[in-house]
Protein backbone atom coordinates (compact mmCIF):
# COMPACT_ATOMS: atom_id res chain seq x y z
CA UNK A 1 0.00 0.00 0.00
CA UNK A 2 0.92 3.54 -0.78
CA UNK A 3 1.79 6.32 1.34
CA UNK A 4 -0.70 9.30 1.22
CA UNK A 5 -0.02 13.21 2.22
CA UNK A 6 -3.15 14.92 3.44
CA UNK A 7 -2.11 18.61 3.52
CA UNK A 8 -5.02 21.27 5.18
CA UNK A 9 -7.19 18.48 7.13
CA UNK A 10 -10.05 20.51 7.67
CA UNK A 11 -13.78 19.03 6.52
CA UNK A 12 -12.63 17.55 3.30
CA UNK A 13 -8.98 16.89 4.18
CA UNK A 14 -10.16 14.72 7.46
CA UNK A 15 -12.71 12.73 5.27
CA UNK A 16 -10.01 11.71 2.42
CA UNK A 17 -8.31 10.47 5.73
CA UNK A 18 -10.68 8.24 6.69
CA UNK A 19 -11.22 6.77 2.65
CA UNK A 20 -7.55 6.10 2.35
CA UNK A 21 -6.70 4.93 5.80
CA UNK A 22 -9.83 2.69 5.22
CA UNK A 23 -8.04 1.52 2.13
CA UNK A 24 -4.94 0.46 3.69
CA UNK A 25 -2.83 3.02 3.27
CA UNK A 26 -0.60 4.85 5.34
CA UNK A 27 -1.43 8.50 5.82
CA UNK A 28 -0.03 11.05 7.31
CA UNK A 29 -1.70 14.18 8.26
CA UNK A 30 0.00 17.69 7.64
CA UNK A 31 -1.79 21.02 8.81
CA UNK A 32 -0.29 24.47 9.67
CA UNK A 33 -2.71 25.20 12.33
CA UNK A 34 -1.52 23.89 15.52
CA UNK A 35 -3.61 20.78 17.13
CA UNK A 36 -5.72 20.69 13.67
CA UNK A 37 -4.57 17.03 12.20
CA UNK A 38 -4.81 15.75 16.09
CA UNK A 39 -8.43 16.96 15.90
CA UNK A 40 -8.30 15.50 12.49
CA UNK A 41 -7.89 11.73 13.55
CA UNK A 42 -9.89 12.39 16.60
CA UNK A 43 -13.08 13.01 14.11
CA UNK A 44 -11.84 10.43 12.14
CA UNK A 45 -12.04 8.03 15.43
CA UNK A 46 -15.95 9.09 15.87
CA UNK A 47 -16.97 8.65 12.47
CA UNK A 48 -15.20 5.21 12.08
CA UNK A 49 -17.46 3.78 14.50
CA UNK A 50 -20.91 3.66 12.98
CA UNK A 51 -18.64 3.17 9.71
CA UNK A 52 -17.86 -0.65 11.42
CA UNK A 53 -21.45 -0.65 12.65
CA UNK A 54 -23.02 -0.35 8.81
CA UNK A 55 -20.23 -3.08 7.67
CA UNK A 56 -18.24 0.01 5.29
CA UNK A 57 -15.01 -0.68 6.57
CA UNK A 58 -14.47 -3.52 4.21
CA UNK A 59 -14.35 -6.28 7.30
CA UNK A 60 -11.98 -4.36 9.23
CA UNK A 61 -12.42 -2.74 12.53
CA UNK A 62 -12.10 1.05 13.52
CA UNK A 63 -9.33 0.87 15.19
CA UNK A 64 -7.31 -0.76 12.37
CA UNK A 65 -8.37 2.06 10.19
CA UNK A 66 -7.40 4.95 12.67
CA UNK A 67 -3.57 2.86 13.47
CA UNK A 68 -2.96 3.93 10.01
CA UNK A 69 -3.49 7.64 10.61
CA UNK A 70 -0.59 9.92 12.07
CA UNK A 71 -0.07 13.45 12.32
CA UNK A 72 3.08 15.08 10.66
CA UNK A 73 4.88 17.55 12.60
CA UNK A 74 6.06 19.15 9.37
CA UNK A 75 5.58 19.16 5.57
CA UNK A 76 8.63 17.52 4.92
CA UNK A 77 7.74 14.86 7.33
CA UNK A 78 4.37 14.16 5.89
CA UNK A 79 5.79 14.34 2.53
CA UNK A 80 8.46 12.27 2.53
CA UNK A 81 8.31 8.84 0.74
CA UNK A 82 4.58 9.71 0.01
CA UNK A 83 3.23 8.42 -3.19
CA UNK A 84 0.24 10.91 -3.40
CA UNK A 85 -0.38 14.35 -2.08
CA UNK A 86 -3.85 14.90 -1.12
CA UNK A 87 -3.87 19.21 -0.92
CA UNK A 88 -7.01 20.72 1.01
CA UNK A 89 -6.66 23.93 1.46
CA UNK A 90 -9.16 27.33 0.74
CA UNK A 91 -10.43 28.27 -2.35
CA UNK A 92 -8.27 30.79 -2.86
CA UNK A 93 -6.07 30.99 -6.01
CA UNK A 94 -3.29 32.86 -4.02
CA UNK A 95 -3.30 30.15 -1.13
CA UNK A 96 -3.10 27.34 -3.70
CA UNK A 97 -0.38 28.99 -5.64
CA UNK A 98 1.55 29.07 -2.69
CA UNK A 99 0.79 25.98 -1.48
CA UNK A 100 1.36 24.05 -4.75
CA UNK A 101 4.76 25.77 -5.10
CA UNK A 102 5.55 24.23 -1.31
CA UNK A 103 4.73 20.68 -2.34
CA UNK A 104 6.61 21.09 -5.89
CA UNK A 105 9.84 22.11 -3.88
CA UNK A 106 9.46 19.20 -1.19
CA UNK A 107 8.33 16.35 -2.73
CA UNK A 108 9.94 13.68 -4.49
CA UNK A 109 9.59 14.01 -8.19
CA UNK A 110 7.21 10.69 -9.22
CA UNK A 111 5.14 12.16 -6.30
CA UNK A 112 1.50 13.25 -7.53
CA UNK A 113 0.13 16.37 -6.16
CA UNK A 114 -3.58 16.74 -6.29
CA UNK A 115 -6.17 18.99 -5.30
CA UNK A 116 -9.51 18.91 -3.98
CA UNK A 117 -10.50 22.05 -5.08
CA UNK A 118 -13.90 22.41 -6.31
CA UNK A 119 -14.22 25.68 -8.86
CA UNK A 120 -10.32 26.51 -9.54
CA UNK A 121 -8.99 25.31 -12.92
CA UNK A 122 -5.59 23.28 -12.04
CA UNK A 123 -3.78 25.39 -14.90
CA UNK A 124 -4.60 28.44 -12.71
CA UNK A 125 -1.88 27.57 -9.74
CA UNK A 126 0.45 24.95 -11.67
CA UNK A 127 1.03 26.52 -14.92
CA UNK A 128 4.72 28.08 -13.17
CA UNK A 129 5.89 24.95 -11.26
CA UNK A 130 9.25 22.52 -12.47
CA UNK A 131 6.80 19.54 -11.98
CA UNK A 132 3.65 20.67 -12.95
CA UNK A 133 3.44 17.69 -15.33
CA UNK A 134 2.21 15.72 -12.09
CA UNK A 135 -0.06 18.25 -10.63
CA UNK A 136 -4.14 17.67 -11.15
CA UNK A 137 -7.61 17.73 -9.42
CA UNK A 138 -8.82 15.27 -7.34
CA UNK A 139 -12.36 16.90 -6.62
CA UNK A 140 -14.56 14.56 -4.11
CA UNK A 141 -18.28 14.84 -2.88
CA UNK A 142 -17.47 15.82 0.50
CA UNK A 143 -17.53 12.94 2.41
CA UNK A 144 -15.50 10.76 0.11
CA UNK A 145 -15.78 7.96 2.76
CA UNK A 146 -19.32 7.75 1.66
CA UNK A 147 -20.11 9.43 -1.72
CA UNK A 148 -17.80 7.23 -4.10
CA UNK A 149 -17.64 9.90 -6.86
CA UNK A 150 -14.43 11.74 -7.56
CA UNK A 151 -13.57 14.16 -10.61
CA UNK A 152 -10.07 13.31 -12.07
CA UNK A 153 -9.06 17.01 -13.82
CA UNK A 154 -5.95 17.19 -15.52
CA UNK A 155 -4.36 20.64 -16.73
CA UNK A 156 -3.11 21.27 -20.16
CA UNK A 157 0.28 19.62 -19.22
CA UNK A 158 -0.40 17.11 -16.87
CA UNK A 159 1.24 13.98 -17.57
CA UNK A 160 -1.44 10.89 -18.22
CA UNK A 161 0.68 8.76 -16.42
CA UNK A 162 -0.25 11.01 -12.84
CA UNK A 163 -3.46 10.75 -14.37
CA UNK A 164 -3.41 6.57 -14.74
CA UNK A 165 -1.95 6.40 -11.31
CA UNK A 166 -4.63 9.15 -9.45
CA UNK A 167 -7.23 7.12 -10.98
CA UNK A 168 -5.82 3.54 -9.90
CA UNK A 169 -5.40 4.93 -6.03
CA UNK A 170 -9.00 6.08 -6.43
CA UNK A 171 -10.54 2.73 -7.33
CA UNK A 172 -8.09 0.77 -4.96
CA UNK A 173 -9.55 3.35 -2.13
CA UNK A 174 -13.12 2.86 -2.94
CA UNK A 175 -13.92 5.92 -4.85
CA UNK A 176 -15.58 6.22 -8.22
CA UNK A 177 -13.46 8.09 -10.54
CA UNK A 178 -14.98 10.85 -13.56
CA UNK A 179 -11.69 10.95 -15.69
CA UNK A 180 -11.95 14.54 -17.30
CA UNK A 181 -10.42 14.66 -20.87
CA UNK A 182 -9.62 18.22 -20.46
CA UNK A 183 -10.01 20.76 -17.87
CA UNK A 184 -13.51 22.83 -17.95
CA UNK A 185 -14.34 25.65 -15.26
CA UNK A 186 -16.90 23.78 -12.61
CA UNK A 187 -15.83 19.79 -13.84
CA UNK A 188 -18.83 17.69 -14.10
CA UNK A 189 -20.48 17.24 -11.00
CA UNK A 190 -20.87 21.39 -10.01
CA UNK A 191 -21.85 21.82 -13.72
CA UNK A 192 -24.86 19.27 -13.17
CA UNK A 193 -25.21 20.47 -10.11
CA UNK A 194 -25.39 24.27 -10.75
CA UNK A 195 -28.00 23.53 -13.25
CA UNK A 196 -30.51 21.82 -11.54
CA UNK A 197 -29.74 24.78 -8.55
CA UNK A 198 -30.51 27.35 -10.92
CA UNK A 199 -33.72 25.96 -12.05
CA UNK A 200 -34.76 25.29 -8.39
CA UNK A 201 -34.10 28.81 -7.20
CA UNK A 202 -36.16 30.23 -10.39
CA UNK A 203 -39.00 28.13 -9.68
CA UNK A 204 -39.11 29.58 -5.66
CA UNK A 205 -38.22 33.03 -7.15
CA UNK A 206 -40.95 33.01 -9.51
CA UNK A 207 -43.93 31.63 -7.20
CA UNK A 208 -44.34 27.92 -8.83
CA UNK A 209 -43.30 26.11 -6.04
CA UNK A 210 -42.09 26.27 -2.45
CA UNK A 211 -39.19 25.27 -1.02
CA UNK A 212 -39.63 22.24 -0.01
CA UNK A 213 -42.27 20.70 -3.23
CA UNK A 214 -39.00 21.67 -4.88
CA UNK A 215 -37.13 19.28 -2.70
CA UNK A 216 -39.94 16.42 -2.88
CA UNK A 217 -39.54 16.42 -6.53
CA UNK A 218 -35.88 15.79 -6.15
CA UNK A 219 -35.83 13.37 -2.79
CA UNK A 220 -39.52 11.40 -3.54
CA UNK A 221 -38.93 11.36 -7.36
CA UNK A 222 -35.83 12.03 -9.64
CA UNK A 223 -32.95 11.11 -6.84
CA UNK A 224 -35.13 7.28 -6.48
CA UNK A 225 -33.40 6.69 -9.58
CA UNK A 226 -30.45 8.45 -9.69
CA UNK A 227 -29.56 6.60 -6.42
CA UNK A 228 -28.39 4.04 -8.59
CA UNK A 229 -28.22 5.64 -12.53
CA UNK A 230 -27.15 8.30 -13.94
CA UNK A 231 -29.16 10.84 -16.59
CA UNK A 232 -28.17 8.82 -19.41
CA UNK A 233 -29.12 5.66 -18.08
CA UNK A 234 -32.15 7.06 -17.43
CA UNK A 235 -33.18 8.13 -20.35
CA UNK A 236 -31.78 4.67 -21.90
CA UNK A 237 -34.59 3.01 -19.98
CA UNK A 238 -37.55 5.48 -19.95
CA UNK A 239 -38.58 4.54 -23.90
CA UNK A 240 -39.18 1.36 -25.46
CA UNK A 241 -36.19 1.68 -28.08
CA UNK A 242 -33.45 3.42 -25.92
CA UNK A 243 -31.66 6.35 -25.40
CA UNK A 244 -32.09 7.14 -29.65
CA UNK A 245 -35.81 6.71 -28.88
CA UNK A 246 -36.70 8.70 -25.82
CA UNK A 247 -35.11 11.79 -27.58
CA UNK A 248 -36.82 11.27 -30.91
CA UNK A 249 -39.88 11.07 -28.50
CA UNK A 250 -39.33 14.11 -26.23
CA UNK A 251 -36.75 16.29 -26.79
CA UNK A 252 -39.51 18.63 -28.20
CA UNK A 253 -40.42 19.16 -24.82
CA UNK A 254 -37.15 20.28 -23.14
CA UNK A 255 -36.02 22.15 -26.91
CA UNK A 256 -39.56 24.41 -25.26
CA UNK A 257 -38.53 24.69 -22.15
CA UNK A 258 -34.97 25.54 -22.71
CA UNK A 259 -35.38 29.35 -23.32
CA UNK A 260 -37.29 30.10 -20.52
CA UNK A 261 -34.76 28.46 -18.52
CA UNK A 262 -31.81 30.73 -19.20
CA UNK A 263 -32.85 33.35 -17.06
CA UNK A 264 -30.79 33.99 -13.70
CA UNK A 265 -32.60 34.54 -10.52
CA UNK A 266 -29.49 35.98 -7.79
CA UNK A 267 -29.76 33.62 -5.11
CA UNK A 268 -28.67 36.11 -2.44
CA UNK A 269 -31.37 38.45 -3.87
CA UNK A 270 -35.09 38.53 -2.50
CA UNK A 271 -35.44 34.76 -3.29
CA UNK A 272 -33.42 34.27 -0.54
CA UNK A 273 -35.58 35.53 2.08
CA UNK A 274 -38.48 32.76 1.21
CA UNK A 275 -35.54 30.16 0.74
CA UNK A 276 -34.04 30.69 4.81
CA UNK A 277 -37.35 31.42 5.63
CA UNK A 278 -39.07 28.26 4.65
CA UNK A 279 -35.55 26.01 5.66
CA UNK A 280 -35.27 27.44 8.97
CA UNK A 281 -39.47 26.99 9.63
CA UNK A 282 -38.21 23.60 8.96
CA UNK A 283 -34.95 23.09 10.32
CA UNK A 284 -34.05 26.14 13.15
CA UNK A 285 -29.96 26.91 12.66
CA UNK A 286 -29.52 25.28 16.16
CA UNK A 287 -30.39 21.74 14.65
CA UNK A 288 -28.05 21.94 11.85
CA UNK A 289 -25.12 20.14 13.24
CA UNK A 290 -27.65 17.12 14.15
CA UNK A 291 -29.64 17.22 10.90
CA UNK A 292 -25.40 16.70 9.32
CA UNK A 293 -25.24 13.90 11.65
CA UNK A 294 -28.48 12.34 10.47
CA UNK A 295 -27.31 13.03 6.59
CA UNK A 296 -24.41 10.78 7.40
CA UNK A 297 -25.76 8.11 9.09
CA UNK A 298 -29.10 7.65 6.12
CA UNK A 299 -25.94 7.98 4.04
CA UNK A 300 -24.21 4.89 5.55
CA UNK A 301 -27.16 3.46 5.21
CA UNK A 302 -27.49 3.93 1.75
CA UNK A 303 -24.41 3.16 0.54
CA UNK A 304 -24.35 -0.70 2.79
CA UNK A 305 -28.42 -0.92 1.23
CA UNK A 306 -26.75 -0.18 -2.55
CA UNK A 307 -24.07 -2.52 -1.94
CA UNK A 308 -26.59 -5.41 -1.04
CA UNK A 309 -28.66 -4.69 -3.83
CA UNK A 310 -25.81 -4.58 -5.86
CA UNK A 311 -24.83 -7.92 -4.63
CA UNK A 312 -28.36 -9.94 -5.02
CA UNK A 313 -30.02 -8.23 -7.93
CA UNK A 314 -26.92 -6.93 -10.01
CA UNK A 315 -25.43 -3.66 -10.42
Amino acid sequence: MAVVAIVGTGLVGRAWAISFARAGHEVRLYDEAAGAAEKAVAFAREMTQPLEQEGLLEGQTAGQVIARMHPAPSLHAALAGAAHVQENTPEDLAVKQKVFAWLDAVAAPETVLASSTSAILPSKFTETLKGRNRCLVMHPINPPYLIPAVEIVPAPWTDPAAVEQTRKLAVASGQAPIVMKRELDGFVMNRMQGALLEEAFRLVADGYASVEDVDVGIREGLALRWSFMGPFETIDLNAPGGVKDYCERYQQIYSRLFPSMQRRVDWAGEVMQTVEKERRAKLPVADLPRRHVWRDRRLMALIAHKRKAAKDIGS
